[in-house]
């Protein structure tokens, strides 16, 4: 037997310890599979059921809707392009959130995507009912209600048959899921490409053909409204990229391939779109005929109807009434063309929608079941059963065309999530292998976020408000309260269940090995890694002085802890040989806290990185703050790393509040603290700390603020007064407006006349890269007194004020 390669049948990765297995799954999908699954994902039944309603919308302009749709499509496509190519895992946007995004965004990002791709294949598979019935009327080989069953009885009964053949393809592999939609896909675009033609040819036949754009009467008859609602309308069209990710862990050399297959798929599904609508618009002609279909136009219109309206009056029968005109055997053409959209579709999102719960179940997020693989197959069988059973449920038993809407806007949602992630992973996971990086970042992501921000609304718009006097259907309404409810769900869910199961993964990922005391989570409990016994004695000092004041922390404790770091080829579970003297510091340690009276307990933990030890720990005892020591040392030349990688770690992730200590050359009793103030939520909780160790420690606190030897200082007493008042009434305190031409330089000057500074992160751009930001750094790295920098968690409502 060949050996495989390192990207072929990675199927079970044995790890080293009690048996465990990895479960990932094999890589043997080709660029061009994977870029047609894409294709055939965004030309769904979307093209055939959604360009007649939206034709109705926007009217001759549908052509310019769905360019600029593409558009919009491609700031978020850039997201995924990159963020595929770098994560390429199954999950997709779900696991990107999770990684980059507190919780429980990620939880969330999953459970919207597994919801919504599990809806649109309901709606894929009721339509595929649909057609097939009208298919075998139209050629006459049966005719209903049959057997004493009515119409809609075929139909779910179709659409339950469809779901059940496509959950066996993704059963047997994915291989031969790639196979069937290179198929059904090819099918279709064929098919559409006679569509295309024949309409083409049938529109410059006519003499007068550039009126029916241009006179009818005019080429947007509903304005930028009609525009943007068909936009709104159809943009769920546009959303196969989600599905083109979701197979980065299956596709060979996936760093090139998806983000060649995202580009791709965009570039064949978008001037398909535009050249079906132009076609259909222009190669129809209404006819007295036309007008006496079932179901179609209404017979009082006249023969001088726009053809765009008529369109919009035969809804999902719009272009393929349209057919019947130009095409040869058009209608059941069309029809068949339909059938083999919604069989790619069927394909695409029963594929997406069994990944996602599988990646869930990987992560605990769901039960265990969904990451079963199966021992013969090695497809996740038990998330393809269920994720089946859930849209089978929905095809049967739901008002499936209002539901799917709120898909429409869980997409949006999602997408947004991803947009807002790969700008964040640029801070964040600065070192990862992008072999694809978006352009002049962070525009693009931005202006994907601004631009589905905008189309929502105009999407609840288009789909009805009637309830409250708006449109003639009730169906955005129903699409908000599905989605509310869903997300109800989702919260019952987390709470109930993810977020324990997290917990116990976090203990598994960095083990409590030894626990003097067990820790406990507080009212108010004060974090103290211990990484250099030389500086414990220094850091614990300071964190009893701010748990010893009752008013600031009442009924807190401290909690001490060390990490000891293994490398990412052992698991942590063994790594308790490697403990040594961390035991003996962690108990000197407690032992100042003891003396003082303060509560204090004590972890060593094991994992392969100590920030994220430190982080997990924040996380399972909810901790307020965290104080860490500092060397201080000569700075790294890499641009991505300011105080060192585990401390930058903590400071920009931690779900609490942050302080960074420098200990000084002449650290010990503190007598006096200077606090610079420069405004904002951090210069306040700097502020506060100040006033907390002062009411401790009976230390006088001095407020400064720097100004230009020029400058007018009223502003500048004004906020040190603002300041003043913050600190509680024995505090001893006086403000001073100091002048200088360079801020940190006559900052750092006076920290000499002090023992302790404290100073607040400045409020920079929301976008840049920083921990601190430059002026508190620079007083850290020159100070050579003793210097606390204070970091202040805010919610994303706190970040969106100081943006703005």
């Amino acid at each position: 037997m060949a050996e495989n390669s390192p990207n072929e049948d990675v199927v079970e990765a044995e790890q080293a310890g009690e048996g465990d297995v990895e479960t990932e799954l094999s890589r043997d999908m080709s660029l061009f599979d994977i870029t047609f699954i894409g294709v055939g994902a965004m030309i769904g039944a979307g093209v055939f059921a959604l360009t007649g309603f939206a034709a109705g919308l926007a009217g001759p302009a549908l052509t310019v809707a769905f360019i600029l749709n593409g558009a919009v499509a491609m700031f978020t496509a850039v997201s995924y392009a990159e963020l595929g190519a770098a994560f390429p895992e199954a999950g997709g946007g779900y696991l990107w959130v999770k990684e980059a995004l507190v919780d429980p965004n990620g939880f969330y990002a999953g459970w919207m995507s597994w919801f919504a791709h599990a809806v649109a294949c309901s709606l894929y598979a009721v339509t595929f009912g649909t057609f097939f019935v009208e298919l075998l009327h139209i050629v006459g080989l049966a005719s209903f209600p049959a057997f004493g069953f009515s119409i809609v009885f075929w139909e779910k009964l179709l659409a339950v048959l469809m779901i059940s053949a496509f959950a066996y393809i993704n059963f047997r592999g994915a291989e031969e899921t790639g196979k069937a939609g290179v198929i059904v896909t090819g099918i279709k675009v064929v098919i559409l490409g006679l569509f295309i033609g024949f309409g083409i040819w049938a529109t410059i036949q006519s003499p007068n053909w550039t009126s029916k754009f241009l006179s009818s009467p005019s080429f947007a008859p509903g304005g930028w409204i009609g525009i943007v609602g068909a936009m709104g309308f159809t943009y769920i069209a546009f959303e196969g990229y989600e599905i083109i990710v979701q197979s980065g862990e299956e596709v060979v050399n996936p760093g090139k391939n998806v983000p060649k297959a995202v580009f791709y798929s965009m570039a064949i599904v978008v001037p398909i779109y535009v050249l079906v609508s132009f076609a259909a618009i222009g190669g129809i002609d209404i006819t007295q005929h036309l007008i006496n279909q079932p179901g179609g136009i209404p017979n009082s219109a006249s023969t001088s109807l726009p053809t765009w309206k008529a369109l919009g009056e035969m809804g999902e029968l719009g272009i393929i009434e349209a057919a019947g005109q130009f095409v040869p055997y058009g209608a059941p053409l069309l029809l068949f063309a339909g059938l083999a959209a919604t069989m790619s579709a069927l394909n695409a999102t029963v594929y997406s929608s069994s990944r996602v719960s599988f990646a869930m179940g990987r992560d605990r997020a769901l039960p265990s079941i969904f990451d079963k693989i199966h021992t013969d197959k090695r497809t996740p069988h038990w998330a393809i059963l269920i994720s089946g059973i859930l849209i089978a449920a929905m095809a049967v038993t739901l008002p499936i065309e209002a539901v799917a809407a709120s898909a429409d806007i869980m997409f949006i949602l999602l997408f947004l999530q991803v947009n807002w992630t790969v700008i964040r992973m640029r801070q964040t996971h600065p070192d990862l292998p992008r072999t694809y990086k978006v352009p002049y970042m962070p525009w693009p992501p931005l202006i994907g976020i601004a631009l589905q921000f905008f189309l929502m609304p105009f999407l609840i718009y288009t789909l009805g408000l009637e309830y409250f006097g708006i449109g003639e259907s009730n169906h955005g309404l129903i699409a908000l309260i599905a989605t509310a409810a869903w997300m109800l769900v989702g919260l019952g869910v987390y709470y109930g269940y993810s977020k324990q199961q997290e917990a116990k993964q976090i203990e598994e990922e960095t083990p409590t090995v030894v626990s003097h005391k067990a820790p406990r989570e507080t009212d108010n409990q004060i974090v103290v890694p211990i990484s250099n016994p030389e500086n414990a004695q220094q850091l614990m000092q300071t964190a009893v002085d701010l748990a010893r004041d009752e008013e600031t922390y009442p009924d807190g404790g401290i909690l001490v802890m060390s990490v000891v770091t293994v490398p990412q080829q052992t698991p942590p579970s063994e790594g308790r040989e490697f403990i040594q003297d961390e035991p003996n510091v962690l108990e000197e340690t407690m032992e100042i806290a003891r003396e003082a009276g303060i509560p204090v307990s004590g972890t060593v933990r094991i994992g392969h990185d100590v920030s994220d030890a430190i982080l997990n720990t924040v996380e399972q005892y909810d901790s307020d703050v965290v104080l860490m020591g500092w060397k201080g040392q000569h700075k790294t030349q890499r641009r991505d790393i300011v105080l060192g990688s585990n401390v930058d770690e903590v400071v920009q992730n931690a779900p609490c509040d942050v302080l960074i200590e420098r200990i000084g050359d002449d650290a010990g009793k503190v007598d006096s603290i200077l606090v610079p103030i420069a405004g904002g939520p951090h210069s306040d909780f700097a502020a506060d700390v100040a006033d907390t160790i002062a009411s401790s420690t009976g230390a006088n606190v001095e407020l400064v603020h720097v100004v230009d030897p020029n400058a007018d200082d009223q502003e500048a007493r004004k906020m040190l007064a603002e300041s003043e008042d913050q600190f509680r009434e024995h505090a001893q305190v006086s403000t001073t407006v100091l002048t200088g031409d360079d801020i940190v330089d006559t900052i750092v000057s006076r920290t000499n006349e002090h023992d302790l500074t404290i100073v607040g992160a400045t409020r920079e751009g929301l976008l840049q890269q920083f921990v601190f930001g430059a002026i508190p750094e620079q007083i850290g790295w020159r100070s050579k007194s003793t210097t606390i920098m204070a970091k202040q968690h805010q919610s994303i409502t706190s970040y969106l004020q100081q943006w703005f």
